[in-house]
């Protein structure tokens, strides 16, 4: 894996990574995808899948997991997201997922070893199991479930796929059977442990599953207290169990035929906290290194559902769309297996500290910003005329604002540093992420800029922008594990802009764009204040959406009414509401034509899936899911109702501020040509990105965090040019016409 200094190099790598992306988003189109599926032949592959539930990184040791090592030191491994339709995901869960390619769950089970399968002469459902072969039990139910959820899994494929290419299926353990099973829960030859399998099984069938059980069995072994909980099961225990595993793995590994690719996944957790797991592939293709897929585009990083997409592809298969994830493809590294296994061990210790904190992150932030605020509004109240201690107090809470307006983007630089890695990682956070902010606020106020009414929060959401879009073009290094990134353990995305990224980057670029025109409008050059709208909202669109860079759908919704909207307003016109729908349309067309060019492409993402669920009638489906998403979490309505009334309120305020008495805005308002459109655009992207995203109100959220801090820091500073200019005397009347003469040209000077 890549050191971090390199990647901090490769994050200032900006111009080579742009036309590197914009390449890579140029589509190979559809004649290789049509050939890949013409149909299915013949299986051409051979491939053992092996799943050891609850397997991690720090169980892999050379001196108590030989076989795990050599395994490992031979063949290319990864971290692997084990992310199914709950939080914790089962073993039943896992192999499922295999089964799918999509993420699955056994519908109403406790998290448990895998039900027995139905062996031959044992009463069935679906009908008798094959002579040598079992049947998944309760599979009519568990097909049925599966394909009533918002992911509409269909269970079977897998299995489905090598039986319609001539091949049989081997499961080994119970688990396997529910991941090889085909659409009936069929497998075709049964064995249940692998000590039991023959040289003639091995060789038998193209597909072959082993469930290796010890490491999560020792949980189950261990039982639950009084109060449900699972009992924590001690290091030596663990280790032990993690012995047993190696050696079935052993077994495996010494028993199949040669040219056999040996794919081991750790496919489940073994209690409620999520964690990263164990991937390993070994064979043709898959030499010493680490393993990525497209689907995580991270190096060490993969998921549950590349697991079938991979089996399929080594088979010689075609994919079918509802096996949604990607081959897993080999990085040839010369880093030592030690190092390895510690870089895929650091992965999970930083998914685990970021989980810790990500979610009062927010709740810290606003709640610190409000004390803040209050504190400076009552002692303005309290000091009364006077001015002195009003000037360093109006001082002091600008410079608090700015760091406020600051954290968002300092909360990504601080992936630049593995704070995690530290004996005590939370206030090591902490204090990374104020460093940057207090680095951002001081430059902002660094030069004589600091007396400009934008300049300063000019200079944050610049950098916040250009942070945000550099990072997606260069890899999204510092997009995952981050406070208001995205985690592997959630598994919503793994590359581009998640929500709330979106979310400040949005508001940073319009922000910015009409800052920049201050200077342009204060001329009377309006058409450069339109030139530089045009070229940052044509940026910003394209860093957002195109899927080599931030490879966002409901972003560019919001993006691009939001700048056309800017584009009027910086130049006095008004924006009625037929105009702003038909920018809205605008939107939806150009991230269509963006989809519909990424389909036509091999591996398309799911700006491109998208576009083929359009095109089959399923992409209703898609949309239901993604607004119903949106208004669970907007949670009760009586707190619906209340934002609702408090952006409507906003826009008021914004938009006639004289009206409203908030004399802040007023300030900010009378020294700033292009502030009332910044921040009415800013609102706007916010409230369309919220109805559009599935993210819902944490889009408009993320956007306050960062437009108001900022908002109040102008105000604050055009109420310090006001408390000057009340304190200097007005100039005296000249006494002839040559004295008045020589003042103005003074003034002039």
């Amino acid at each position: 894996m890549m050191r971090r200094g390199t990647k901090i190099a490769v994050f200032l790598a900006t111009l080579g990574m742009v036309v590197t992306g914009v390449l890579g988003w140029a589509p190979a189109f559809a004649e290789g995808q049509a050939g890949a599926l013409a149909g299915a032949g013949a299986a051409t592959g051979r491939v053992v899948v092996v799943g050891v539930p609850g397997l991690m990184w720090s169980d892999v040791t050379r001196e108590n997991t030989p076989a795990l090592w050599e395994l490992t030191g031979d063949g290319s491994a990864a971290g692997l997201s084990v992310r199914t339709t709950r939080v914790n995901t089962c073993p039943t869960d896992g192999w499922l997922t295999l089964s799918a390619g999509q993420r699955s769950r056994l519908p109403h089970g406790d998290c448990a070893l895998p039900a027995a399968p139905i062996l031959p002469g044992q009463p069935s459902p679906t009908g008798p199991p094959p002579a040598d072969g079992a049947i998944a039990a309760g599979w009519p139910a568990i097909k049925s479930d599966n394909a009533g959820t918002n992911y509409h899994a269909e269970i079977g494929l897998l299995g489905d796929a090598v039986h319609e290419a001539g091949g049989c299926t081997l499961a080994v353990g119970p688990g396997a059977v529910f991941g090889a099973g085909d659409g009936g829960g069929r497998v075709d030859r049964y064995v249940a442990s692998p000590d039991k399998v023959t040289a003639a099984d091995w060789a038998r069938c193209p597909l072959a599953a082993v469930d290796v059980d010890d490491l999560f069995r020792a949980y189950i072994d261990a039982g639950v207290d009084p109060k449900g909980d699972q009992i924590p099961l001690s290091d030596a225990k663990r280790a032990d169990a993690a012995a047993a595993a190696d050696r079935r793995v052993a077994q495996v590994v010494k028993g199949v035929p040669q040219g056999t690719t040996i794919l081991l996944a750790g496919l489940s957790d073994t209690g409620v906290n999520p964690h990263l797991r164990v991937a390993v592939a070994k064979g043709d293709g898959y030499g010493p290194g680490f393993m990525t897929s497209s689907a995580t585009r991270q190096e060490g990083l993969v998921t549950l559902t590349d697991l079938t997409a991979t089996t399929m592809k080594l088979l010689g298969l075609p994919q079918p769309k509802q096996a949604v994830g990607s081959a897993w493809t080999s990085q040839p590294s010369k880093a030592s297996t030690q190092d390895r296994v510690d870089a895929l061990e650091d992965e999970d210790v930083a998914a685990q500290a970021i989980r810790n904190v990500q979610t009062s992150f927010y709740w810290v932030l606003f709640a610190t910003q409000l004390v803040l605020y209050g504190i400076a509004v009552v002692a303005l109240r309290r000091l009364g005329g006077d001015r002195r201690s009003r000037a360093r107090i109006l001082g002091g809470t600008r410079v608090i604002a700015l760091l406020g307006g600051a954290v968002p983007g300092a909360s990504f630089l601080a992936g630049l540093l593995p704070w995690w890695r530290a004996d005590h990682p939370t206030p090591v956070l902490i204090c990374t992420v104020l460093g940057f902010a207090g680095l951002l606020t001081g430059v902002a106020l660094a030069g004589p800029w600091r007396r400009s009414v934008v300049t300063p929060a000019l200079i944050i959401t610049g950098v916040t922008a250009a942070v945000l879009a550099l990072d997606v073009m260069t890899g999204s290094n510092l997009q995952l594990n981050t406070l208001m990134g995205y985690t592997a353990l959630v598994a919503g995305r793994f590359y581009g802009f998640g929500n709330q990224a979106f979310s400040l980057f949005a508001v940073a670029a319009i922000l910015t764009a009409a800052w920049l025109t201050e200077h342009p409008l204060r001329q009377g050059r309006k058409l450069v204040a339109v030139a530089i709208v045009a070229v940052l909202g044509v940026a910003a669109m394209l860093v957002d959406g195109l899927p080599a860079f931030g490879s966002d759908f409901g972003g560019v919704l919001a993006i691009v009414p939001a700048f056309a909207m800017l584009g009027l307003m910086v130049t006095g016109r008004r924006v009625s509401a037929p105009l702003l729908g038909a920018f809205f349309v605008a939107g939806a067309v150009i991230v269509l034509f963006i989809s519909y060019l990424n389909a036509q492409s091999a591996n398309p993402t799911h700006l491109g899936r998208f576009w083929q669920d359009l095109m089959d009638g399923d992409a209703w489906a898609i949309v239901t899911r993604k607004f119903n998403a949106m208004l669970n979490s907007l949670g009760y309505w009586p707190y619906t109702l209340a934002i609702a009334a408090a952006v409507v309120f906003l826009f008021f305020v914004l938009a006639r501020p004289t009206r409203w008495r908030v004399s802040l805005l007023q300030g900010a308002y009378k020294q700033s040509r292009s502030m009332r459109p910044a921040l009415i655009c800013a609102l706007t992207v916010g409230v369309v990105g919220t109805l559009v995203n599935d993210s819902g109100v944490v889009i408009l959220s993320v956007a306050f965090s960062l437009a108001t801090p900022l908002m109040l820091a102008a105000g604050l500073r055009s109420l310090e040019i006001d408390l000057r200019n009340a304190d200097t005397p007005p100039p005296a009347r000249p006494e002839s016409p040559e004295a008045s003469t020589e003042q103005r040209s003074a003034e002039r000077r």
